[in-house]
């Protein structure tokens, strides 16, 4: 009785492993597809985003009574090609999902690391920006920054990073908080090391898996965000294919052209996921704690 159950309690964290291994692998296959067809758009669409046909308007996907060779997601209500039009969409979802997560991250690890650690005024400043930042709705302050700094794909960009430093600021610095008290931390001191020489050799590699599963965690957002702004028109021109926009579009003709809001709805549901999955699993598989 006793080895079923110490055999069982074995078998459950083994378990609970291989599901957070298979979640990880296959957020890490849609990311990677989703690379792979925003890089080579050109090549793998079917169509040209950006062609209007208005005699194949509203063409369903294949598989529904009318659909038409070669669409395979329909078309929406000017001809142009979804599957398409998704595709070059997700150039712009995943350059700014990789530009300004970056930028924010980098500046709000940078903060919080140097508050967490050396405390005092600067940890008093860092704090009190934060707060004053995180007053702001972020969704409406991101509207308001693109509005002021004019549409575009840098405005974009500029915008989210602006916001959601503070987001990393926060975290990290609660996690270098706890990791200064730690006897290696104080082992290094012992031995001799310079302030700088510990923050960047001993406490931010066991603040690292944080941080990177916070980036990931922040693409997914950025994506969110750019999606936002292209819905109501302030991302990047509005010719230009974005998942935002194409929402917009479907959310229009609902009753008519269901698979063109559908479609792009779907593949930001996946993308937010898996960019939050792939944080969760990079996180349990490199922080030591977790292991």
């Amino acid at each position: 009785m006793a080895e079923a159950t110490v055999s069982g309690s074995h078998t459950q964290p083994r378990a609970r492993a291989r599901r957070r291994n298979l979640r990880l692998w296959l957020s890490a296959a849609w990311l990677l597809l989703l690379v792979v067809a925003a890089v080579f758009a050109p090549l793998i669409a079917p169509h040209d985003p950006l062609a209007q046909d208005l005699m194949l308007e509203r063409l369903p996907p294949m598989g529904l009574s009318g659909a038409e060779p070669g669409f395979l997601l329909g078309t929406d209500s000017l001809g142009r090609d979804v599957l398409s039009r998704l595709i070059f969409g997700a150039r712009i979802a995943l350059t700014v999902a990789l530009i300004a997560a970056s930028a924010a991250c980098l500046a709000g690890s940078v903060l919080g690391l140097l508050a967490g650690y050396f405390g005092g005024w600067v940890d008093r400043i860092v704090s009190r920006l934060v707060d004053v930042w995180m007053a702001f709705p972020p969704v409406l302050f991101s509207i308001l920054l693109v509005a002021v700094l004019g549409t575009g794909l840098t405005s974009v960009i500029l915008a989210i990073a602006i916001i959601d430093w503070t987001r990393f600021a926060r975290v990290v610095r609660a996690e270098t908080l706890v990791q200064s008290r730690m006897d290696y931390v104080h082992s290094a001191r012992i031995g001799g090391a310079s302030r700088l020489a510990i923050l960047a050799g001993e406490v931010l590699p066991n603040v690292l898996p944080t941080i990177v599963a916070l980036l990931a965690l922040e693409m997914g957002v950025a994506v969110i965000v750019e999606a936002i702004l292209s819905f109501v028109n302030l991302s990047i021109s509005s010719d230009m294919p974005t998942w935002g926009g194409m929402i917009a579009e479907g959310r229009a003709s609902i009753h008519f052209s269901w698979w063109v809001l559908a479609a792009p709805l779907v593949v930001l549901f996946l993308t937010v996921l898996a960019f939050s999955q792939l944080g969760e699993g990079l996180k349990a598989r490199f922080d030591p704690l977790m292991r």
